[in-house]
């Protein structure tokens, strides 16, 4: 369960109902990944609390000194046996004393999740798989498959550009036997606004002839027509579409992951009959378009949001996020979501802050006389993690 003594502590006039409700309420994390199997160096774990530059860390700097930093080092540093606030140095020392199982152990369970579902796409180090991430965390994991890399493992098998359609749309079939749906990174390869209608088969042969012709020993898909190809492919399937959306890597461009640009492929996929339109579609991260993902979450019936991966890099400042993602979606179309990857700190912490950030909210809102408590703690219940179950059939 969560580390619910002390977690509310500085958010004053929280009713005790809903106090309750945050501390201990199991969440459901409906877009995370596992964690490093294998010891890093302090660069290694610098570099990870940093989303968007993989650059040595410069000798003037420390990543510390982030929102992440300083929140690794309230939260995370007392389970280490440490004073909160602990200096960088002696944090590092601690958490570098402990194998990654058992910092896994210690930090993972508190987090208070119930359920997992894992991005388990392509990462440079060895990463916690399913089994690994349940056994550690005490809850249970399951599998959302990233297209980019099944089209990827495709061409880099063989796969001849007159059969590729098909043997894409085989592949992602098997994989929706297991896994609870898809993920596309079309944001980082192509942006948003191409053409979103779906491409002819040969057209899509076309282009994997073109890609085929330049691809170097590992293949990176980074084509418009086949990204538009993917996403319509899994769209068929009725498993739920996770988009990446806003703030990421620097190889993104960030002005053209606004998921107003998605407007094509919503409008296509809401035109063609209740068999489409069920497909849902959610908006990962979204910052800084959390608005507009709201607005596209109140616009259409199969569009979900959420705004985990903002929530760790904002750390004391996530609290405004997460009210401002509460403006206009209805709040059965939101969900929660740490986007946590590589490091058991940033699982934890996107736990305590979004619940943190939900209770300064819906307090105010209980103390205003705007809404009652017993409504406060259904819709904490509804996005922290009825809606993950009710979306991806868990």
């Amino acid at each position: 369960m969560p580390a619910g003594e002390g977690m509310l502590e500085g958010l004053d006039g929280i009713p005790a109902r809903l106090a309750e409700t945050v501390e201990s309420f199991a969440l459901i994390d409906h877009h995370v990944h596992g964690c490093y199997a294998d010891p890093i160096d302090r660069a290694a774990f610098e570099e990870s609390f940093n989303e968007a530059s993989t650059d040595p860390i410069p000798a003037f700097m420390t990543q510390f000194d982030s929102q992440p930093g300083f929140a690794f080092r309230r939260w995370c540093a007392p389970l280490l046996g440490l004073e909160r606030h602990a200096p960088a140095d002696e944090y590092w020392a601690a958490r570098s004393a402990l194998a990654p199982a058992e910092l896994d152990r210690l930090l993972l369970p508190r987090a208070g999740v119930e359920h997992w579902v894992m991005d388990t796409g392509f990462s440079l180090r060895p990463i916690t798989d399913l089994a690994a991430m349940a056994e550690e965390s005490g809850g249970s994991a399951s599998e959302i498959v990233r297209l980019e890399l099944v089209a990827e493992s495709l061409l880099a098998a063989g796969t001849a550009p007159d059969d590729f359609a098909e043997a894409f749309r085989a592949a992602i079939a098997d994989a929706a036997e297991h896994a609870k749906g898809f993920k596309t990174i079309v944001a980082y390869r192509v942006g948003f606004d191409i053409d979103w209608t779906p491409p002819a088969d040969d057209a899509v042969a076309a282009a994997v002839g073109r890609w085929a012709a330049q691809a170097q020993e590992r293949p990176r898909l980074a084509d418009p027509i086949l990204e538009a190809f993917v996403v319509h492919a899994a769209v068929a399937l009725g498993l739920p579409l996770q988009v990446h959306v806003g703030f990421g890597d620097r190889d993104l461009d960030l002005h053209r992951t606004n998921p107003m640009l998605l407007l094509p492929l919503l409008r296509w996929m809401n035109g063609q009959g209740p068999e489409v339109q069920r497909t849902p579609v959610t908006l990962l991260h979204c910052y800084p378009y959390h608005r507009e993902a709201g607005y596209l979450a109140q616009a259409f019936d199969n569009v979900y949001f959420d705004v985990g991966l903002g929530v760790n890099y904002l750390g004391a400042q996530s609290r405004q996020l997460i009210a401002e993602s509460l403006e206009v979606a209805p709040f059965a179309k939101q969900l929660y979501s740490s986007d946590a990857f590589g490091l058991p700190e940033l699982h934890l912490v996107g736990s305590i802050l979004w619940r943190r950030g939900m209770a300064a909210a819906l307090a105010r809102w209980v103390r205003e006389g705007e809404w009652s408590e017993v409504d406060a703690c259904r819709v904490f219940e509804m996005i922290g993690a009825e809606n993950g179950r009710r979306v991806y059939r868990l």
